[in-house]
This record gives C-alpha cells, sequence and structure tokens, in this order.
C-alpha cells in the first residue's frame, strides 16, 4: 500500500470511529448477562462498590485497571489468565512485574461470592472494575459486556506485548492480530490519559534516542529540559513522570493527552509518534479537537474486552481470581 493510500485509509477510518458504533455485533457477550443470575443483586453494583471503596484511598488505581485490562485482553485474549499465581505465570514476565490492582479484584471476587459463589469470573470482574474506574475519574459510564469465563492456562513465555518504542506501523499490525483497527488502537493508547511511566522507558529519547548521542528531536525542547531533572542520566532510582503532562487532567480521563502529544510533550515513544505519523496523526487531531472522547474511548474498551473471550462451556468461573479450581492446571 503507499503512503496516500494509507492515509486515506486512516481517514476513512477516523470517520467510521467517530461516527459509527466501534465494537462488531457479533460478539458473544452480552449487556446484564449476570442480571437474574445473583439472587436478585446488581453484580455490576457490588464491583462498583469496590472500586470506589479503593478509587477514594488512590486515585491512580484507574491506570492500574486499564492497564491490568490490556495486559491481560493482548495475551489468550480477555479470561483472565493474568491473574493466575505460579512461578511462571504471565505475572513474572517482565512486562507484568509493575502490574498492580490484584487485591482490588481479589476484593470484589471475595465480594460477589459471598453471595452467589460460582457465577461471576475474574474475566469479567476485570472488565467491570476498569469501567468503574475510569467513570469515577471522570471518563463515560460505558455499558459492559458480560459473559466471560476465566482461562485456565497462564503462561509467561506467551506474553508478547507491544513496547513503548514500538513503530506505529508495527503496533497497528500488533493490535490488528487482535481484531482492532488503528482507530481503536489510538483510542486505547489514550489510556495514557492517566497513569505514569519510569525513566527507564523513555531515557534514551532524553539523551541519545537510538542510539545517535543526541535526544530525540520530536520531544519539546522544555519538556526535556524538566524530564532531565526527574530523570537524571546516572540515576540510581528509576523515578516515574506522568504520561499526560497536563497536570491539571494527569488524573481524569480525558482528551488531554491527545492535546500535549500534539504540542510534542509525549512521554513514550508511541505516544508520541502517534501524532506524527502519516497513518496515525489525524485521527490525534481529530480526538484532540472534539468532545466525545469518553464515548469512543468506552466503545473501543468494550470492542477490546471481547478480544479472545472463553464463553458457553470454554473455561470455567474460578473461586478464586490467583487459582484454577482444578489442580494441575494453568501453571
Amino acid at each position: 500500500m503507499s503512503k496516500g493510500a494509507a492515509v486515506t485509509l486512516a481517514m476513512g477510518l477516523v470517520f467510521v470511529g467517530l461516527l459509527g458504533q466501534c465494537y462488531g455485533a457479533s460478539s458473544p457477550l452480552q449487556v446484564g448477562f449476570y442480571k437474574g443470575k445473583c439472587k436478585g443483586v446488581d453484580v455490576e453494583a457490588i464491583v462498583g462498590s469496590v472500586v470506589r471503596t479503593w478509587f477514594f484511598k488512590d486515585p491512580t488505581i484507574t491506570a492500574a485497571l486499564l492497564r491490568m485490562q490490556f495486559h491481560d485482553c493482548f495475551v489468550k485474549g480477555c479470561d483472565a489468565s493474568l491473574l493466575l499465581d505460579g512461578s511462571n505465570s504471565e505475572k513474572t514476565a517482565i512486562p507484568n512485574l509493575s502490574v498492580r490492582g490484584y487485591d482490588l479484584i481479589d476484593a470484589a471476587k471475595a465480594a460477589v461470592e459471598a453471595i452467589c459463589p460460582g457465577v461471576v469470573s475474574c474475566a469479567d470482574i476485570i472488565s467491570m472494575a476498569a469501567r468503574d474506574a475510569v467513570s469515577m475519574s471522570g471518563g463515560g459510564r460505558y455499558p459492559v459486556e458480560t459473559g466471560r469465563k476465566d482461562g485456565t492456562l497462564s503462561l509467561a513465555t506467551l506474553v508478547n506485548l507491544p513496547p513503548p518504542f514500538i513503530s506505529v506501523s508495527d503496533s497497528i499490525k500488533a493490535f490488528q492480530q487482535k481484531g482492532l483497527n488503528v482507530v481503536d488502537m489510538v483510542y486505547l493508547l489514550g489510556g495514557h490519559t492517566v497513569g505514569v511511566a519510569h525513566c527507564s522507558l523513555f531515557q534514551d529519547r532524553l539523551y541519545n534516542f537510538q542510539n545517535s548521542g543526541q535526544p530525540d528531536n520530536t520531544m519539546s525542547p522544555l519538556l526535556r529540559f524538566f524530564l532531565r531533572i526527574r530523570c537524571p542520566q546516572n540515576a540510581t532510582v528509576d523515578n516515574t513522570v506522568n504520561l499526560d503532562q497536563n497536570p491539571l487532567s494527569s488524573l481524569i480521563v480525558d482528551n488531554s493527552y491527545y492535546k500535549q502529544t500534539k504540542l510534542n510533550r509525549g512521554i513514550l515513544q508511541i505516544d508520541q509518534q502517534l501524532a506524527l505519523d502519516p497513518l496515525t496523526k489525524d485521527i490525534v487531531t481529530a480526538i484532540a479537537t472534539r468532545f466525545d472522547f469518553s464515548t469512543k474511548f468506552g466503545q473501543a474498551m468494550v470492542k477490546m474486552g471481547a478480544v479472545e473471550v472463553l464463553t458457553g462451556s470454554q473455561g470455567e468461573i474460578r473461586s478464586s481470581c490467583r487459582a484454577v479450581n482444578k489442580k494441575g492446571k494453568g501453571q
């Protein structure tokens, strides 16, 4: 495909994504799956109550839950395999060592198990919890589809997540392998509107970008100046910085992330390249200037939540999110 054709395709997808529904009608999941299945109790309200308690203590839990769902869904689909303990489970893979929020999911699982044991999957709890946290952080409350079963296999060797220095074209390919298009990708990376990144993930951009001996010239010089203070070249501590460099919205789920990348204030390489690459820059511009980010972000989250799900007779409903029900499976 020529560059011009690729740009045209990207622009066409912008309008499809902005004007149409972002997730397919063929999903085996459904909104309200648990209605009538839990002694008349609203399962989503139970999970929401747990998330609310956690959120008031630590509003950064939103970024943690978004990351958890992304890391789970991109490895063998949205089956809560990330939650399984084990010496060689997905948790032990390097990209997952900094994933957090497991205790919240445990608490939500315990709350629903106390009322209706063996009914609600851990995979669905991840999806519900992420949605609730997004809503509490100023994002829209999108309708979560449920009905997933939990997987029984979790192996670190299966973890192959897109790195922060991935090119836009390779990132598009990675998302396409999961049935997600370029518009979905750009919206989902908008989850970086909350959360932080360790200096080690972008330090080369400050000092020696791609072994050039020079910093990344696509980064704002003023931002680079302040980041060098936070991330000294020979630091012994791996500090963190906000992915959304607008201090007024770094904990709010909104389109500020895109506005910052338009100002060359993206932190991770992939963040900044989204605003510069011909395949995605027009999508970024559209999102940065529109007022429906919450709706479209929610639709992209629902679509990601349907990736390679286990339903019906597949998988199981775990009693504990950290272990499979049948001994000997999953590790």
